[in-house]
């Protein structure tokens, strides 16, 4: 154990404190990584007890010590992993960090593809990407594909500035696009994240296929008439898009808070064929639906409802103007307070929800906002007394003792209460207790 300073990490470490201890032989260890590694281990390891204490007691181990080293290695069987395993996870770290830091924009944009994966949501992903300098355009049936994909954008404020340094109408290659994807792009250009369509829920296992053959055979979609003629998906999924936003570059002459709305109605209008002289599918000319506008917070719940990712505004953004009058502060801000400062109020998103069998049943949860997040430690008692509010509310106002140590910051719950949005949706989902 001299090389992870007394403390076993690995299950091989296990086996060979079995075989040194205990007398194990090989074989027998190897039983006892099996059980270690299984998701009953606690059985497993009940089931070997006696042959590891008597093997302790033959080689001059004390009833006690033997007893404290079992219930060490018992204890270990829910953490400890293969030393190989972790190799591997130490590769996966650095590379996506190196990516993550290096290739934001293809790395953000590869993740979302993977999905479903890992421990983030996309629009937590997608949050945390635009904190750090990525742009991410919105699902746009003249643009988008199946996958979401790069775009090359102008970077118009660094315009002057560059032009004066390099001088007007200087060419240069961008840095994500060196080495082996070295074309020239136009001037002061930068990559930009496109959604795809497969970020729309309800469009079905069948609707991969249709639109890319769509767009394979015709191109991108010009109009929605041509989307609902050429697509062959069904009026579920192409209402689906229209109410994601989708369809907004193709209703022009709309203000934004508007183009959804009109988009559905105008796709509904292009999807059904006449019915006959007295209902022709077409509207009469000059007389077109007059719908309300979506306001902000309708707009970033329609977001979460379809797609779970909105680039209109973080649900918190909507509540700061009602926070903030009462002390309660944003992420950043709480990121630069003192250990050991008292009643701090933070609200948030609950992206992840988790209860390690190793905490003693401590409860922690990540509560996200416009700009950032913040971690909240939940003692045993305290989850006891609200737990029902606590594992099932999305949005939550949390005040507590603030903790600092190291660099890392948790903010310790001492009163909890439930946050009610104007429009009540399911805030995205989150990573509960899995």
């Amino acid at each position: 154990l001299a090389r992870t300073l007394g403390v076993p990490l690995f299950q091989e470490q296990g086996m060979q404190v079995a075989i040194a201890a205990a007398g194990f032989t090989p074989g027998e260890a190897d039983t006892l990584r099996r059980a270690m590694g299984h998701k009953r281990s606690r059985e497993r390891m009940a089931a070997l007890r006696d042959r590891l204490m008597q093997g302790m007691m033959r080689n001059g181990i004390s009833e006690a010590d033997a007893e404290r080293i079992y219930k060490q290695l018992n204890g270990f069987a829910d953490y400890g992993f293969p030393e190989s395993h972790a190799a591997s996870f130490a590769l996966l770290v650095y590379a996506s960090a190196y990516l993550r830091h290096y290739y934001a924009p293809e790395f953000t944009a590869a993740i979302l593809n993977a999905q479903p994966m890992g421990f983030y949501s996309p629009g937590t992903i997608i949050e945390d990407a635009r904190r750090h300098g990525v742009t991410v355009l919105p699902v746009d049936v003249t643009r988008s594909g199946w996958e979401s994909t790069l775009e090359v954008r102008e970077a118009e404020s660094e315009r002057g500035e560059r032009r004066k340094e390099k001088g007007v109408g200087s060419r240069e290659y961008h840095p994500h696009l060196r080495g082996r994807f070295s074309f020239l792009l136009s001037p002061l250009s930068s990559l930009a994240v496109r959604l795809g369509f497969r970020v729309v829920r309800g469009l079905g296992s069948g609707a991969k296929e249709k639109v890319e053959r769509a767009l394979r055979d015709g191109g991108p979609f010009r109009s929605i008439g041509d989307m609902v003629a050429r697509s062959g998906l069904d009026r579920g999924a192409l209402r689906a898009l229209a109410e994601a936003g989708a369809f907004d570059a193709l209703v022009v002459g709309e203000p934004n808070a508007r183009r959804r709305r009109v988009a559905v109605w105008r796709m509904l209008e292009a999807f059904r064929d006449d019915a006959g002289p007295l209902a022709p599918s077409r509207s009469r000319p000059g007389v077109p639906a007059v719908l309300p506008a979506m306001s902000p917070i309708e707009l970033t719940a329609a977001d979460y409802r379809m797609t779970g990712i909105s680039l209109n505004g973080h649900p918190m953004k909507h509540l700061r103007a009602l926070l903030e009058p009462n002390g309660v502060r944003t992420a950043r801000e709480v990121l630069a307070m003192r250990d050991g400062a008292h009643d701090v109020a933070r609200a948030g998103l609950v992206i992840c929800r988790q209860r390690p069998h190793t905490a003693k049943g401590f409860v922690f949860l990540s509560l996200e906002d416009e700009t950032g997040i913040v971690n909240v430690v939940v003692t045993p008692k305290r989850f006891e007394r609200q737990e029902a509010l606590i594992s099932r509310e999305r949005l939550l106002l949390v005040r507590g003792t603030l903790q600092v140590e190291r660099g890392v910051v948790n903010l310790r719950g001492e009163t909890f209460r439930a946050l009610k949005a104007e429009v009540e949706e399911r805030w995205g989902r989150g990573h509960d207790f899995h």
